[in-house]
């Protein structure tokens, strides 16, 4: 999620920016202004009650006959919790003089029940605002080409394999009719057994995967990549601070658990995982700590309910597959660097493989919420005539690292610096 701070231009914000990044995604700038609302709602008691009264017991009473129930926040809250510490240290003072305090005592009770009622009024508007802040994406950075449809996506640069440009050879067999042939691959079996989009690897297709993955872990190991092997599914809490809203109902399956609270969702990809490896950890040292590169492995799975009409054939927009994944912790400043650095791991990788592949710039319209930018790495297959993608590398800037609390820096504690993933 983006900073709030960023919402509010008096405390340096830039509600502008936001606005226009959510225009070039083709989202909805008009929620801006929502969120704005929702915070100067939100914040709207705290400047009232101390600009006119000294006194919390006073500034309580006034407030709760100013503002109605859809304007008590947090700072109303904390005047009432100043309140009940003002009615218990007259309570001691009775009780030392051994006076009666009962209606002092009937006063506090009054007090925490109010309190009761706004606590959860307040973590409602808290819960609402935050929900409405979650739905805007990153900051589109302005290097991204600004478009609605795929089709505009930029080309960057493209290799080809000896220098020469592929061509389409539809007379070759496709990559899953050779696996077929060599008995590596049976797509039938697997259909019947688990249904659509499943398949068996069977001999070579066993080798020639765990071949692959064994050699992805160490290309990045001798990268400085630490080899992670992630759970394959994720609390419900967690999953929500690192996918976004429409990946539960296009990727994410649910596994219901024993009992309420219990339920788990697997995972789409092992950046869900290692994104959530080090939440709610502080980085003091982050020139000595970072980065933190990962190279993770394990078995994703995906409903792929999004995918019709996208090519399918073989072993593609399937819905169980092993992937190794890069991901990276590091400091805000350096994480353009550290993009560059992994795509360009990407690319060594390809062509140690003897592929030709282009690398391109996913428009703005296409950019999932956690993105300022995106690199996919687009492999040529000579059956189909085209590019797929084989790799997608983000710069997720602070983004991610916001909703799992992971900073970094030395400032006072509420201003500490949310550090970059990629």
């Amino acid at each position: 999620m983006l900073d709030i701070n960023l919402f509010i231009a008096e405390k340096g914000g830039n509600p502008e920016l936001i606005r226009e990044s959510e225009r070039r995604r083709n989202g909805k700038p008009q929620l801006v202004d929502e969120i704005i609302s929702q915070y100067q709602d939100w914040t709207s008691g705290k400047d009232f009650a101390l600009r006119n009264y000294q006194s919390a017991l006073l500034a309580l009473e006034l407030m709760l006959a100013y503002f109605d129930d859809s304007r008590l926040t947090k700072f109303e809250l904390d005047a009432l919790n100043r309140s009940i510490n003002a009615v218990q240290k007259e309570i001691g003072l009775k009780m030392k003089a051994k006076e009666d305090a009962t209606e002092l005592l009937a006063q506090k009770k009054d007090l925490e029940s109010k309190k009761k009622d706004l606590t959860e009024k307040e973590q409602e508007k808290d819960k609402t605002l935050r929900t409405n802040v979650n739905k805007i994406g990153n900051i589109v950075h302005d290097s991204v080409p600004v478009s609605k449809t795929e089709d505009d996506n930029e080309v960057v640069r493209s290799h080809f394999v000896d220098g020469v440009e592929p061509k389409h050879q539809p007379t070759m067999r496709s990559h899953s009719d050779v696996l077929y042939l060599l008995g590596g691959y049976d797509p039938d079996r697997g259909a019947k057994v688990a249904g659509h989009r499943v398949y068996f690897l069977t001999g070579a297709g066993v080798d020639l995967n765990l071949a692959l993955i064994n050699y992805g872990l160490q290309f990045l190991g001798k990268r400085g990549y630490t080899k992670i092997q992630t759970p394959y599914f994720m609390s419900r809490d967690m999953m929500a601070k690192t996918a976004q809203l429409s990946q539960y109902d296009e990727e994410l399956y649910k596994i219901s658990g024993d009992g309420d609270g219990d339920d788990k969702y697997l995972i789409a990809t092992s950046e869900q995982p290692i994104s959530a490896f080090h939440s709610g950890e502080w980085f003091e040292k982050p020139s000595e700590q970072l980065p933190l590169k990962y190279a993770g492995y394990s078995t994703c799975f995906r409903k792929e309910a999004g995918a019709h009409g996208k090519v399918s054939s073989g072993i593609f927009r399937v819905h169980q597959f092993e992937k190794i994944e890069q991901f990276v912790l590091t400091e805000p400043e350096k994480s353009w660097e550290m993009f560059d650095e992994m795509i360009g791991a990407s690319e060594q990788f390809f062509k140690s493989l003897g592929i030709s592949y282009r690398v391109v710039s996913i428009v703005s319209g296409a950019l999932n919420d956690a993105a300022a930018k995106k690199y996919d790495l687009e492999a040529w297959f000579p059956f189909q005539g085209q590019y797929l993608e084989l790799v997608s590398c983000s710069n997720c800037t602070g983004y991610q690292s916001r909703n799992l609390e992971i900073r970094c820096g030395t400032k006072k504690m509420g201003d500490r610096e949310k550090m970059s993933t990629a």
